[in-house]
């Protein structure tokens, strides 16, 4: 097999990968949890219903929504339980707080973190952080998750060129997706510095600006939290790794 073909090949696998897992969901669906939460489910279309749906499979769900109404967004809007957005998450936050019981929270309350939003026990969570001050999670990269399946687009977009054309400026472009994973995890940390050095007076507990544990297992006041990559940042790696071989391969196959 030819290192061109390699390259194509690699290319394309990378390119299943993110339109499956992040660009379908994030387009198809844009802001549905925006417009569920502003009483305008009648904009939402059909086909976002569906793809909502199909992705919530197997996701994590909050004990507090209705048995009846889990993975059905129709009857999630209409029991008022709380949307989360449909592409795969990247990372996930779990916050363990004494007032929340093990038998319901067995791993403390979640949170994931995608590329255009959150799911999870938002909710929730907004409480705790209020508790010691923080802003609600939504105050994070809104311009940054609003332009989120734009990029997924262009991103694609380049995929499909470079499997189509040979150029520098498209090799290039390529470095982006080959960089995703670091990407995400240097927004991340930099908003997560960003809550922790923005705290108000108005919460229950006094504490000093502090860093929020990036990854791994920390302590906040009284909680303890769990911060981990979860589907989606693995999906990123295979992405990033098939986008490094197939420009390895075109290297080859121009030299050649």
């Amino acid at each position: 097999m030819s290192s061109s073909l390699k390259s194509k090949i690699f290319a394309f696998l990378a390119l299943i990968l993110l339109l499956f897992f992040f660009v379908i969901p994030a387009v198809l669906t844009h802001n549905v949890p925006e417009l569920a939460k502003e009483g305008k489910e009648d904009k939402i279309s059909p086909i976002a219903h569906k793809v909502w749906n199909f992705y919530q499979k197997g996701r994590y769900v909050s004990p507090n929504t209705p048995k009846e109404a889990v993975g059905d967004l129709k009857k999630m809007i209409e029991t008022d339980s709380e949307i989360g957005v449909a592409s795969t998450p990247i990372w996930y936050v779990a916050l363990e707080a004494p007032n929340y019981p093990k038998e319901s929270f067995p791993n403390g309350i979640p949170v994931y973190y995608h590329f255009d939003g959150f799911s999870g026990d938002v909710h929730e969570m907004n409480t705790i952080n209020h508790f010691i001050g923080m802003d609600p999670m939504e105050r994070g990269a809104p311009y940054l998750r609003a332009i989120a399946p734009y990029a997924l687009v262009f991103v694609a977009l380049v995929f499909v060129l470079f499997i189509l054309y040979d150029s520098k400026i498209l090799n290039y472009l390529m470095l982006i997706a080959v960089f995703l994973p670091l990407i995400f995890i240097g927004f991340y940390a930099y908003w997560l510095y960003w809550f922790g050095h923005h705290m108000h007076d108005w919460g229950a507990f006094k504490i000093k600006p502090f860093m929020p544990t990036v990854f791994g297992d920390g302590k906040v006041a009284q909680f303890t939290t769990h911060s981990y990559p979860t589907t989606g940042f693995w999906v990123l790696v295979a992405i990033a790794i098939l986008a490094l071989l197939a420009l390895i391969s075109r290297k080859k196959a121009n030299r050649g």
